[in-house]
C-alpha cells in the first residue's frame, strides 16, 4: 500500500521559504514576522446578497463559468500571504469540474506547499474541504475528525519549523450548534496543549468573540484574540465576527483586518504577527 502524501508541493515552484519582498521578514528586533489569512471561500460561489442563497442555491452542486474567475480573483489575494487557512473549498466534484480548488489556488497564487482535508464527502455532488497553503514546508501534517451529531467536521493540523520556531497550525470550520462546538473545541484545546511551541488556530468558528467556548479556548490553550476582532459576515455588510485567528499569547499581533473581497459570503480575515525571539521562546530551566 502506498503511503499517502501528507503535504503537496507544486512541482514547478521553488521550495525555498518566501523572500522578504513577499511578506516573510524580520522585525528590527530580529524576531520573524509572518502574514496570516483565514478565508471561507464558499467554493467560489460568490454570494453577494442574502437572496443569492435562494436564487443561486444550485451553484452548490452544479458548475458555472464564473466560478473559475472567482478562484483566480482569490488566488491574487492569497499570493500576498505566508500561511493561509481555507474553509468551504471543494476537493474535486461536479460543481468544481472535479478540480481540487486548494491545489489550484496554491498553483495560481505561487504558494509552494498545500494540504487539504475533505470534511464531508458527498461523492460527485460535493467534496467539502479544508485547505492550508504555506511558504514553508511543514515537518508534519495530520487530519483528524471532530465530534458532532452530523458527521463532517474536522481539523487540518500542520507543524512547522518557522525560522527556527516550532509552530503548530490548526485549520477548521466548527459547527453552528453550541453543544457540538464545545465538544469540538475540547479536541482543539488538547492538540494545542500537547505542543510545546507556538500555536495558531485559524477557523470559521461560527461564533462571536464573546462566546463562552471561544473564551474557554483562549484560557485553556493559552491563546489570544486581537483586542477588537473585525466582523467578517456577511461580506456585503459585515455585522458578525465569526471568523477568527487565535495565536499564542507570546505572539505579538501587529495588525488585523477584514478585507473587502466580494467572492464569498465571508470576508477574508488578515493578520500580521511577530513571533517571539528564539531567546525569549526558550523554555526556562527549572532545577
Amino acid at each position: 500500500m502506498t503511503k499517502p502524501l501528507l503535504i503537496e508541493r507544486n512541482a514547478n515552484q521553488s521550495a525555498a521559504p518566501i523572500s522578504s519582498d513577499r511578506g516573510v521578514g524580520s522585525h528590527p528586533s530580529g524576531a520573524p514576522t509572518l502574514k496570516l489569512l483565514s478565508y471561507n471561500i464558499q467554493a467560489g460561489i460568490g454570494t453577494r446578497h442574502f437572496r443569492d442563497y435562494v436564487l443561486n442555491g444550485w451553484k452548490h452542486v452544479l458548475p458555472f463559468p464564473e466560478r473559475m474567475h472567482n478562484l483566480d480573483h482569490i488566488a491574487q489575494l492569497l499570493g500576498q500571504f505566508d500561511l493561509i487557512a481555507l474553509q468551504e473549498a471543494d476537493g474535486g466534484s461536479l460543481r468544481s469540474h472535479f478540480l481540487n480548488q486548494i491545489e489550484y489556488l496554491a498553483l495560481k497564487s505561487g504558494v509552494p506547499f498545500w494540504a487539504s482535508r475533505v470534511n464531508r464527502d458527498l461523492g460527485h455532488w460535493g467534496q467539502h474541504a479544508l485547505g492550508l497553503l504555506a511558504r514553508c514546508e511543514p515537518v508534519n501534517v495530520e487530519r483528524y475528525a471532530l465530534p458532532g451529531r452530523i458527521p463532517g467536521r474536522g481539523v487540518l493540523l500542520a507543524d512547522f519549523n518557522w525560522h527556527g520556531q516550532p509552530l503548530r497550525v490548526q485549520v477548521s470550520h466548527l459547527s453552528l450548534s453550541q453543544r457540538a462546538r464545545g465538544l469540538q473545541l475540547d479536541r482543539v484545546i488538547s492538540r494545542c496543549n500537547e505542543h510545546t511551541g507556538l500555536n495558531l488556530v485559524m477557523a470559521d468558528f461560527n461564533c462571536t468573540p464573546s462566546n463562552r467556548d471561544l473564551q474557554r479556548l483562549c484560557a485553556e490553550a493559552d491563546l489570544k484574540l486581537p483586542p477588537l476582532p473585525p466582523s467578517t459576515y456577511p461580506s456585503w455588510q459585515p455585522k458578525r465576527a465569526i471568523d477568527h485567528i487565535l495565536v499564542s499569547r507570546r505572539v505579538e499581533i501587529e495588525s488585523v483586518a477584514a478585507l473587502t473581497y466580494g467572492v464569498s459570503d465571508h470576508t477574508p480575515l488578515a493578520m500580521d504577527v511577530r513571533l517571539p525571539s528564539l531567546e525569549y521562546s526558550s523554555p526556562l530551566q527549572v532545577s
